[in-house]
């Protein structure tokens, strides 16, 4: 039934309209209309954060948790531009989220008015689509229009700029449904495409985040049990396969799993599903595609041949295109490959000891985790052994900036997993470089009473760029040791959570014996300074140059 209507008011009717259940963000005076409209409903809950960044990546990590578009309110100027991080992070990740932005009043746009900046313009780069609505009109579409976007095709945010006098004035609003996601159907040349599985021999499966945004785990696990294929997953990909199946090799890439990374080298058949080849997962290019058949099916056809030459290719929906390849394939086994396979991870190098390595600090932290305990990390070293040692059994469980590398994307990624999974516990790995950027959302965390536990891998250094520094800068640090005095235990109880120091693991496990609930907590482990991220395959090398060893 149509009514007159604010834009505020539009604006909230549409949220609503779209199922939207949470909302993140942080007001001003650009948007106080906006907020005056969330005061007045009880459709959605909105979780005040206390910096614009975390609200962004609070909004994409509820959508990486719960498979829907995430949704998060900034105010003009300053707030737009503290967005941008959080845009960036969604953007490269294919993350679908609306941000609504304000701006000031339509008549006072180009004066360079009070906290007035070019949303548009400074977003377009990191953004799908973006929006500036100078006519209330336009205002109930454009909101239908930007969900649409962000969640059909290769998803990702979407920003509405909304003048406050778009916000004041009024107009009928309809109600009108958003349009509905259209998969268009995806042809390909099944017969070309099963005769080079048919002939192989060696095949290997790479499954990335398109995986995951297709909901194609199970025709993933059949596609591998089908052709004896092991997989290896990109970092965006990581949960798409439970930890204990026999042949999921883990992450490959710079970081990877050794026997990941040995298995894509050696097979005459890469399947790569939803992935993108960055450089990180490639290395040298020309010997990343020697000896080697490339299938490349990926949802955006700007991504097919861009990094890597394919010799098929398929652009489609992930789900979709292994739906009706499976029909064409039948159970094989191939026994001289899967002997070799369980060569590999025979020949994984892990450490052995019982001291307090990052390795056995995550093996601890895991025994007090369900299989869907959402995990967010930072990026830094910290990152790279939680993709290498926690065993991830259920997907949308991992929260982890994967192609910008932000770091500060922590601490908002689990607030927004936390409040997706309706405030359950929910573990933060991260590093005391990247806690440093965002801790004050334990501000947020305490109000909102969510159950985050951060663990911090505290080194006392940025590690690594340390690493980086040890390995191929001759062991010059420039600026990569901390010497920060902070005590972060008390630091977490000054702001009304729990906080625990632990230097071996019999204290780290006291402390997560005594975790309370509905507080957040802080866990400050102190490790070694030259802790490192190994195996790693050099930048711009190839599997010969893998160091295993420090």
């Amino acid at each position: 039934m149509s009514s007159e209507m604010t834009g505020s008011e539009i604006l909230v009717r549409c949220l609503a309209k779209e199922g939207v259940k949470h909302v993140f963000g942080y007001p001003g005076g650009a948007v106080l209309y906006i907020y005056d409209a969330i005061y007045k409903q009880n459709d959605f809950k909105h979780i005040l954060v206390r910096h614009e960044q975390a609200a962004i990546h609070a909004a994409d990590a509820y959508s990486r948790s719960t498979g829907k578009v995430g949704v998060a309110i900034v105010t003009s100027g300053p707030g737009v531009t503290n967005a941008i991080t959080g845009l960036a992070t969604a953007y490269m990740d294919s993350i679908p989220i609306v941000v609504i932005s304000g701006q000031v009043p339509t008549a006072f746009i180009g004066q360079d008015a009070f906290q007035e900046c070019d949303a548009v313009g400074i977003s377009r780069p990191c953004v799908k689509h973006n929006f500036l609505v100078r006519n209330i009109k336009a205002l109930e579409e454009t909101l239908n229009e930007a969900f649409f976007i962000a969640n059909s095709g290769r998803r990702g945010p979407v920003l509405v700029d909304i003048p406050k006098s778009v916000q004041t004035e009024t107009c009928e609003y309809t109600g009108k449904p958003s349009k509905q996601k259209i998969n268009t159907p995806c042809s390909f040349n099944a017969e070309q495409l099963l005769t080079a599985i048919k002939n192989s021999k060696r095949p290997y499966i790479y499954a990335g985040g398109g995986v995951i945004s297709s909901g194609a785990e199970a025709e993933l696990r059949t596609l591998s049990e089908r052709l004896s294929a092991p997989v290896g997953l990109s970092m965006m990909g990581l949960t798409a396969l439970p930890n204990d199946y026999e042949l999921n090799l883990g992450m490959s890439g710079m970081h990877g799993k050794y026997a990941a990374s040995v298995a894509k080298s050696e097979c005459d058949l890469l399947l790569a599903l939803g992935v993108r080849f960055s450089d990180r997962a490639t290395g040298n290019v020309n010997e990343y595609e020697k000896e080697k058949v490339i299938i490349h099916i990926d949802i955006d056809n700007a991504e097919i041949g861009k990094n890597v030459s394919s010799h098929m290719e398929i652009c489609g929906d992930v789900k979709e295109v292994l739906t009706d390849l499976l029909k064409g394939i039948s159970a094989t086994k191939n026994d001289e490959w899967l002997s070799r396979i369980g060569e590999l991870k025979q020949m994984e190098i892990e450490s052995e000891e019982s001291s307090f390595t990052p390795k056995n600090i995550i093996e601890a932290v895991q025994k007090y985790c369900k299989n869907d305990t959402i995990v967010a990390t930072d990026v830094g070293q910290h990152q790279m052994w939680v993709m290498q040692h926690y065993k991830f059994q259920k997907p949308r469980t991992l929260l982890t900036s994967g192609g910008l590398g932000a770091m500060g994307y922590g601490f908002g990624a689990a607030i927004g997993g936390c409040m997706a999974k309706n405030k359950q516990r929910t573990i933060l790995f991260t590093g005391d470089g990247s806690f440093g950027m965002n801790l004050t959302e334990l501000a947020t965390a305490v109000s909102q009473e969510l159950p985050v536990v951060a663990v911090i891998m505290n080194n006392n250094t940025l590690g690594l760029p340390r690493q980086w520094q040890t390995t191929f800068f001759g062991g010059r640090y420039s600026n990569t040791t901390l010497n920060r005095k902070t005590d972060f235990a008390a630091l977490a109880k000054s702001f009304g959570a729990e906080g625990y120091t632990a230097t071996n693991l019999t204290q780290l496990e006291s402390a997560l014996k005594n975790l309370p609930d509905n507080v957040p907590a802080v866990i400050d482990c102190h490790i070694g300074i030259d802790e490192k991220v190994l195996p790693m395959i050099p930048p711009g090398g190839s599997v010969k140059d893998i160091i295993v060893r420090g």
